[in-house]
């Protein structure tokens, strides 16, 4: 599937952990250079990893915050890596310029997700309280473990609570940035 990591209410799908300003999506970085014809090997937070390079236009943001859009023309997974040819990049010492930017897409870009389905960046940030009203604390970040995702609550403390849909996450609105869990609070 082409898109970062999302939940679902009933199913978790695909896979992703970004970054993100309100208008941005960090995909990944451009980790070094492969072969003589200046293609570039890329880091990607998205899952599969390959999907990266479905997204068919980047920003590409260097260290002094200014962006440079950038046509991806081909790429794919090379081994254990991901290799992308980009517009304009033709030789092994253009693409070794590139190399630490960040890959940012724009938000309207992602693919539009069903009701109760939600991008692992929606919920980074969004304040956490239980059923009976303590507040945890705000997602910092998620990961998986196989079994189900994982939120990492910052508040008081840090607690790793399972994405576990209508069990422990009873209910996510992004209009008021909360999410209501089902956890004991000293646990």
């Amino acid at each position: 599937m082409l898109q970062q990591k999302l939940l679902s209410q009933q199913q978790h799908n695909a896979n992703i952990h970004m970054k993100q300003s309100s208008d941005t999506i960090h995909l990944g970085e451009i980790s070094g250079v492969f072969g003589v014809k200046g293609w570039v090997k890329v880091f990607s937070h998205t899952m599969p990893r390959e999907n990266i390079v479905k997204y068919k236009m980047w920003k590409l943001l260097a260290g002094n915050n200014q962006y440079r859009s950038i046509k991806v023309l081909d790429g794919r997974r090379q081994g254990k890596v991901i290799v992308a040819q980009l517009e304009s990049v033709t030789d092994p010492d253009q693409a070794r310029q590139l190399i630490g930017t960040k890959i940012v897409i724009a938000r309207e870009q992602l693919v539009k997700l069903n009701k109760g389905e939600y991008y692992w960046s929606d919920l980074e940030g969004l304040a956490v309280v239980t059923t009976t009203g303590i507040d945890l604390g705000k997602v910092a970040w998620l990961f998986e473990t196989g079994n189900n995702d994982v939120l990492v609550v910052e508040g008081d403390r840090e607690r790793y609570i399972p994405y576990i849909a209508d069990e422990v996450v009873i209910s996510i609105n992004l209009e008021i940035s909360q999410m209501v869990v089902d956890w004991d609070p000293e646990f």
